[in-house]
């Protein structure tokens, strides 16, 4: 027997709002039914990456231990766009062949856009 992912859950203060960002950021539709309580993309259609997002009452204190890499063609022209949906751009790193800059979204949780062909 084995597991299998089933998805990356986001733990929030409003779970609706980080999912509006995130179906932004990956142009897919947030999931119906969504609440300030429980958000999801890709849960009702079976389509990965399956993202959910729960509210929970504690704000995020730590640096995430897992975190979204995202890929992109043009470094510089994404991070711009998704600092127009609300994410607040970090440092930028460019290491062993590979280029990036971290973000944050509305809730402070770290991702990296990472430059295709890194």
């Amino acid at each position: 027997m084995t597991s299998s992912i089933h998805a990356v859950t986001f733990d929030c203060g409003d779970a609706g709002k980080l999912a509006t960002f995130w179906s932004q950021v990956l142009d897919r539709p947030v999931d119906p039914d969504a609440t300030p309580g429980f958000a999801s993309i890709g849960l009702a259609t079976n389509a990965w990456p399956q993202l959910m997002f729960c509210s929970v009452p504690e704000d995020k204190i730590a640096k995430n231990r897992v975190h979204l890499d995202l890929l992109t063609s043009d470094l510089d022209a994404e991070a711009g766009r998704l600092e127009g949906l609300g994410a607040r751009r970090g440092n930028e790193f460019d290491e062993g062949g590979a280029r990036w800059i971290t973000l944050t979204d509305p809730e402070g949780n770290e991702f990296d856009v990472v430059a295709d062909g890194s």
